[in-house]
């Protein structure tokens, strides 16, 4: 039985590349085989196919029998997928511990030293950059807020505000606890839930509505939107972002200074 594209396509998306595939499948149509055998019936290089099934074995699709030649026989399909799932959670399990390991470990004050030394090499221009995606530019935000010392400042939309409080509350609460002074400008509903929790840790203006969306952080660090969050999919969404303090201090603070003093003031609820 010839093995549809579509069996192909679904060992391909778990990580399976085209030799083991195709000996993968050959297997579960024969049965048992030798590695020349199995070579041969999936015409994958008989050079290869010894590399080929070992790995299988290693990933929990086949096993081998000790007998001379060594003969190869795959797992049932399902009992496969569960050894597969087994490991693949064991390894990523091992890494996680041993990047918590680095994480409290001497040699990450080295590397971040490396860091610093390096980043007084880089120009200017090459602290720039166009951000595209939700999850991209998430993960920047993160990152940034997290080298905040003084100061966050936030211009968004109401859905901006939304996306904001359900993505990045937790950590700017950290923050603000800290001694972070935060001020959020944004149209949003008076009372809501987002609302009175920002309320608890921020300086918050209601503005008139707007489609732009600016941040700052401390005198170093600017993102400013490319795009309207209500007419782009959250996937094209786009942003620019730049450590820049002129940037900073000559266009993006002045901007913010202007929309913050236009707003409402929002006391913080007793």
């Amino acid at each position: 039985m010839v093995a549809t594209i579509e069996v192909l396509d679904a060992l391909k998306s778990i990580g399976l590349n085209l030799y083991e595939r195709k000996i993968f499948v050959a297997l579960l149509a024969k049965g048992v085989a030798t590695a020349a055998e199995v070579s041969e019936i999936a015409n994958v290089p008989r050079s290869r196919s010894y590399d080929v099934l070992e790995s299988l074995v290693e990933k929990g699709f086949v096993v081998f029998q000790a007998s001379k030649p060594i003969k190869y026989m795959s797992l049932a399909p399902k009992d496969a997928l569960d050894r597969m799932q087994q490991n693949v959670m064991k390894k990523q399990n091992e890494i996680i511990e041993r990047i918590e390991k680095l994480k409290l470990s001497p040699v990450i004050k080295e590397m971040e030293k490396v860091y610093k030394d390096g980043l007084n090499l880089v120009e200017p221009a090459d602290m720039t950059g166009t951000l595209k995606g939700v999850s991209t530019i998430d993960r920047q935000m993160q990152s940034i807020f997290k080298t905040a010392k003084k100061s966050i400042n936030i211009v968004t939309t109401e859905q901006g505000f939304t996306s904001l409080y359900n993505r990045h509350y937790r950590i700017l609460k950290k923050i603000g606890k800290s001694g972070v002074k935060l001020r959020i400008a944004a149209p949003f509903v008076p009372g809501s839930e987002a609302a009175k929790s920002f309320a608890d840790i921020a300086e918050l203006r209601n503005i008139k509505s707007t489609s732009g969306r600016l941040l700052t952080v401390d005198d170093e660090h600017v993102l400013m939107a490319l795009t309207d969050d209500k007419k782009v999919h959250e996937t094209q969404d786009t942003i620019f972002w730049a450590n820049s303090p002129h940037v900073v201090s000559n266009i993006a603070q002045p901007l913010f200074k202007q929309i913050w003093e236009s707003g409402s003031i929002v006391k913080k609820a007793n």
